[in-house]
C-alpha cells in the first residue's frame, strides 16, 4: 500500500485524537504545528512527531506531508485550507468549515477545481449502528420518514469558570452549541435519512452571560484546577442552549435540543427516527445498542455484531460483537474512508462529509441564528 504522510494543524482536544487515528490506520503523522514553535516541540517530541512548526505555513508547505489535517480554532480554517488548496494539498478539515457560508462558498469553489480529497469532520457517522440505521433507511425498512427528535447534551461549560475559545465569537463564530456540536447532530440525522434540511425555528439562550476567563491557556473539557485569582470577567455572545424545529426535504418535522452546561450528560448524541413501517433509536452513550420499534411486534434490541450489520455499516466495524467500539473508532473509520479515496486517486466516495456538507451545515447555521433573532420560520440557503 502506498504511504500517505500527514500533518496535524492544532494541539488541543483534537489534534492527538486525529494523530492517534492516523496511526491506528498505519500512516505516518510527519508534521505538527501549534501556536508556538515551543509548544509545537513539546508536543511534537510527546507524540513522537519528527517536525514540529510554529508557523501552519510551513508545515503546509512542506514536502514530505500529504494531506493536511485542520484542527485549529475555527476562526483560523478558512485561511489555513486555502493555503492547503493553494499548494495542491489534501485536507481533512474540522468542523465548521469556515466562520460563515461565504468563505465556506468559496472554500467549496477552490476544491471542486482541485483534484484533491476534501473532507470536513463529522466523524460521528461512522458508529456501526449509525451506518446500519443509514442502510435500513436506504432499504426502505423504515418507510417513508414521518419525523425525528434528538438531542446533542454536554457538561463541560456548566459552571461559569469554565473557559474555552469556542465560547467567544472572535475565535467560535456567531454560535457555539449549535456550530459546535448541533451540527454534529444535524449532519448525522441527514446522512442516516438521506434529507436535507429545508427550514429551522430556533431559540437560543445564554444562561451565563459572563464567564471568568482564566488568564492562562485552558485546553478543552480542561481547567478544574484554576483558584479564583486565576480569573478575569468575560461578557458572552454565543449561546449555552438552543432548541430548533426543523423542517426536512421530505416534507418530514424534527425538533433538536442542544446545550453544553447539561449537568451529567458528558457527552451524550441521542436520535429517534420514526417513519411509516418502524422507527430506530440510538445515543452515544450506548453507542453498541440501537432500539427498534414497531406497531404489531415486539420491539427490538440490534446490538453491533459485524455478522449482523448491513452494507457499508459492515465494512466500517472492525471488532466481533460484543467488543465495543466508541469515539475514537469513528475518527478511524471516517479517515479510513478518506484515505481510501485518496489512495484510488480521489474519486470521490459519497460516505465521509466533504466540504460541500461543511458548507451546508454552515447555511443551516445562519438559518438558526436568523430564526431566532425574527422569532420564527427561515428557510436555509442553498
Amino acid at each position: 500500500m502506498k504511504n500517505i504522510r500527514a500533518g496535524v494543524i492544532g494541539v488541543g482536544f483534537i489534534g492527538p485524537a486525529h494523530v492517534e487515528a492516523i496511526r491506528r490506520l498505519g500512516f505516518e503523522v510527519v508534521a505538527l504545528s501549534s501556536s508556538s514553535e515551543e509548544r509545537a516541540k513539546a508536543k511534537a517530541q510527546e507524540m513522537h512527531i519528527p517536525k514540529a512548526y510554529g508557523d501552519f505555513r510551513n508545515l503546509i508547505k512542506d514536502d514530505d506531508v500529504d494531506v493536511v489535517h485542520i484542527c485549529s480554532p475555527n476562526n483560523l480554517h478558512y485561511d489555513m485550507v486555502k493555503e492547503a488548496l493553494a499548494v495542491d494539498k489534501h485536507v481533512v478539515c474540522e468542523k465548521p468549515l469556515a466562520l460563515n457560508s461565504k468563505e465556506s462558498g468559496e472554500l467549496v469553489r477552490l476544491a471542486n477545481n482541485s483534484s484533491k480529497v476534501h473532507a470536513v469532520c463529522y466523524n460521528i457517522r461512522f458508529y456501526p449502528l449509525c451506518l446500519h440505521a443509514m442502510e435500513m433507511v436506504r432499504r426502505r425498512e423504515l418507510g417513508d420518514i414521518y419525523f425525528v427528535n434528538g438531542s446533542y447534551l454536554q457538561d463541560w461549560l456548566f459552571f461559569d469558570t469554565d473557559w474555552n475559545w469556542r465560547v467567544t465569537h472572535e475565535a467560535g463564530g456567531n454560535l457555539r452549541a449549535v456550530a459546535d456540536i448541533g451540527t454534529h447532530w444535524m449532519d448525522l440525522v441527514c446522512n442516516i435519512t438521506g434529507l436535507k434540511i429545508n427550514r429551522v425555528m430556533a431559540d437560543l439562550k445564554t444562561f451565563i452571560p459572563v464567564r471568568k476567563k482564566p488568564k492562562n491557556i485552558v485546553e478543552t473539557f480542561k481547567g478544574k484546577e484554576h483558584k479564583p485569582t486565576d480569573y478575569q470577567k468575560f461578557s458572552i455572545e454565543t449561546e449555552d442552549y438552543a432548541s430548533v424545529l426543523l423542517e426536512f426535504s421530505n416534507g418530514g418535522r424534527g425538533a433538536l435540543t442542544v446545550s453544553q452546561i447539561a449537568v451529567g450528560r458528558k457527552n451524550k448524541l441521542s436520535f429517534e427516527i420514526y417513519g411509516s413501517k418502524k422507527a430506530v433509536a440510538w445515543s452515544s452513550e450506548t453507542p453498541n445498542e440501537m432500539w427498534v420499534g414497531h406497531r404489531d411486534e415486539p420491539n427490538e434490541l440490534i446490538v453491533k455484531d459485524p455478522s449482523l450489520l448491513a452494507g457499508k455499516a459492515k465494512e466500517f466495524t472492525s471488532y466481533p460483537g460484543g467488543h465495543t467500539e466508541g469515539y475514537p473508532d469513528t475518527f478511524k473509520q471516517l479517515f479510513k474512508c478518506i484515505y481510501s479515496d485518496i489512495l484510488e486517486g480521489a474519486k470521490g466516495q459519497t460516505l465521509y462529509p466533504t466540504f460541500l456538507d461543511g458548507h451546508n451545515e454552515i447555511l443551516i447555521c445562519e438559518a438558526i441564528k436568523e430564526s431566532a433573532q425574527k422569532g420564527g420560520w427561515v428557510k436555509t440557503k442553498t
